[in-house]
């Protein structure tokens, strides 16, 4: 982490724009879907260690976040919901059709907290 302290409105902020899912974060049922258990994984230890803010968006719960974001709707009329899910940090779209890894996101924050300084 930086020597600067961030202050509330400096934090980086990920968004996490899920495809449909059966319940919130995807991790219920008899079988998890391994993608999904990483990205939650990753999204924890990055609040952890980087005390960044995570947002995570469901289509048929949040839809209205999904239209919010211009760049995420016009992702979605152009593609439709095969494009899901996306990942936007700091307003720029990092990702899509597959959740990130936490190297990809930590790569992602890292730069984001670099142009900061």
């Amino acid at each position: 982490m930086s020597d600067v302290q961030n202050s509330s409105d400096e934090r980086i902020k990920v968004e996490l724009f899920d495809p449909p899912m059966c319940c919130a974060g995807g991790l219920c049922g008899p079988a998890i879907d391994p993608a999904l258990l990483r990205v939650s994984e990753a999204v924890l230890k990055l609040r952890k260690e980087r005390g960044i803010i995570v947002q995570r968006y469901l289509l048929q719960q949040q839809g209205q976040k999904f239209t919010e974001n211009r760049k995420v709707k016009e992702l979605l009329q152009e593609h439709g919901t095969d494009i899901l899910p996306v990942t936007v940090v700091d307003g720029d779209v990092v990702k899509t059709g597959a959740f990130p890894s936490y190297e990809e996101l930590a790569d992602r924050v890292a730069a984001a907290e670099a142009s900061l300084t």
